[in-house]
């Protein structure tokens, strides 16, 4: 579901008044960005599932002070304050091993690479892929991943990204740099996977591996 601005300004003014209609399409519209945003993340569906709940409910009580501007860009900053909260709750608990595929066998795939009708072989080598991609964006600090992820996954512009996480453009680009030079160099070590990927050093990683 697409909600075009005039639209969604009108859904906006509607929720504000307490309309629990106008809000539900709302979170209809953005409810698989925001959960996608928040399974990369997290790297888990449930705490993905949590964390996109928990947006939600404080994107509806907060919505009182959303004055105008993206939706998107608040939703997403709300989304981000809610995977760094669940971020630091893990810091308290045992860790999930990075080798496993994030999520367990249930999980989402991590990206979703374009193609009609790919054969057993080429589904296999991008499930192979998607896998060590994910694993390579979740040992980035997730101030880097959090950035990466929403210019190279989500296509933001750096302004609205600089919106989504209360910062500037410049530093916005700068973690985006670093995110990206680490997943350079993490990918350097997968050449069997990655070889073709990390010789085309001016495309971005996410552009190249949704070819």
């Amino acid at each position: 579901m697409t909600i075009e601005l005039t639209d969604e300004q009108e859904l906006l003014k509607r929720s504000r008044r307490g309309d629990l209609e106008a809000f539900n399409a709302i979170v209809t519209a953005y409810q698989h960005r925001v959960y996608s945003l928040c399974l990369r993340m997290v790297g888990s569906t449930q705490a993905a599932e949590d964390a996109t709940q928990e947006a939600f409910l404080a994107a509806f009580r907060s919505i009182e002070r959303h004055r105008g501007g993206s939706v998107k860009s608040w939703l997403f900053r709300i989304a981000s304050n809610a995977c760094i909260d669940e971020l630091r709750r893990r810091k308290r608990r045992p860790q999930v091993s990075l080798d496993q595929p994030a999520g367990g066998e249930d999980a989402e795939q991590p990206m979703d690479v374009p193609d009609s009708e790919p054969g057993p072989e080429k589904r296999l080598l991008q499930s192979e892929l998607q896998q060590a991609l994910q694993t390579e964006l979740l040992r980035l600090p997730a101030d880097q991943r959090l950035v990466v992820t929403l210019r190279d996954v989500e296509g933001l512009r750096y302004e609205e990204i600089a919106l989504a996480i209360n910062g500037s453009v410049g530093t916005v680009k700068s973690r985006i740099s670093r995110g990206r030079a680490r997943l350079r160099e993490a990918l350097r070590g997968r050449p069997e996977l990655f070889g073709d990927l990390v010789r085309h050093t001016s495309e971005t990683t996410a552009d190249r591996i949704g070819e």
